[in-house]
Parts: structure tokens; C-alpha cells; sequence
């Protein structure tokens, strides 16, 4: 199934960029693409180890607590990161909304992508939310 994100354009994928920045960006808004979205902007512009802190940020600002259960995943967090960069590697100058696009369309749309390389119950401990814990079923092709 191919999903479509014609609304996800260069400015929409600012405005989501900038709004996990600045902590304006309605948490309804905060959906798979708009992480997706945030990441691929953020990967262009500051350096990928400030994305833990901004989303941490961003939950605060949205009165979500970042605790075991709930709020920022580091393992989760990297392994979209590294999937992000590894995609952006394979296609080197499609522009940031044909990218964000081709990304949603991929297995990476999904948004339980992750499921496909750790069980449920390692990818959702507390071990996997605090740091990082590797894949058990599969390992990363990025």
C-alpha cells in the first residue's frame, strides 16, 4: 500500500521542523510523518544528537512527561534517525518533500516499522525507552 502525503510539502515540513524547534507545533500534529518530517528538516539543518533533547523539549512543552512509559524512546528515536539518514544517503539531492514522500511510501510509513526488527516486548521495556537495545528479531539494514 502506498501512502500519500501531498499536504507534507517543502513549507508544511518547515513549519513542522520549526515548530518542534520553537515547541509551537500542536501535539495533534506530532503524527509518524510529522516525526519523519522533523527529522529529515532536522537532519539538514542542526546535527542529529540534538534530536533527543529537542523531542524531549517538545513533549515537556506539551505537558507529556518523558518517563518509562511514556514520552521520548531512545531506541526508537535512533533507529528512525538512522533510517532517515540512510534514506536521504540513497537519494542524494531529490528535494526535502519528494523525500519525505518516498519515505512514507516505503516500509518506513509504517508506522510500526520497528515491529518488523524487535519483538514488541524488547522495543517497548524500559530499557528500550531510556537507551539504546538492539534488534532482536532482525538486525538493521541501515
Amino acid at each position: 500500500m502506498t501512502l500519500r502525503h501531498p499536504e507534507l510539502g517543502e513549507a508544511a515540513i518547515d513549519r513542522i521542523g520549526r515548530g518542534l524547534l520553537d515547541r509551537s507545533l500542536p501535539r495533534a500534529e506530532w503524527t509518524h510523518a510529522a516525526h519523519f518530517a522533523a527529522a529529515l528538516w532536522i537532519l539538514e539543518r542542526c546535527p542529529a544528537r540534538d534530536m533527543p533533547e529537542l523531542i524531549r523539549a517538545y513533549n515537556l512543552a506539551c505537558g507529556v512527561a518523558n518517563s518509562d512509559s511514556g514520552g521520548y524512546h531512545e531506541t526508537i528515536t535512533r533507529a528512525s534517525l538512522r533510517a532517515a539518514l540512510a534514506f536521504r544517503a540513497a537519494r542524494p539531492g531529490l528535494p526535502l518533500a519528494a523525500l519525505l514522500r518516498a519515505l512514507l511510501a516505503s516500509e518506513l510509513g509504517d508506522r510500526d516499522w520497528p515491529l518488523a526488527y524487535w519483538t514488541r516486548e524488547r522495543l517497548f521495556s524500559v530499557a528500550a525507552r531510556r537507551g539504546w537495545v538492539a534488534p532482536d528479531r532482525r538486525p538493521l539494514p541501515f
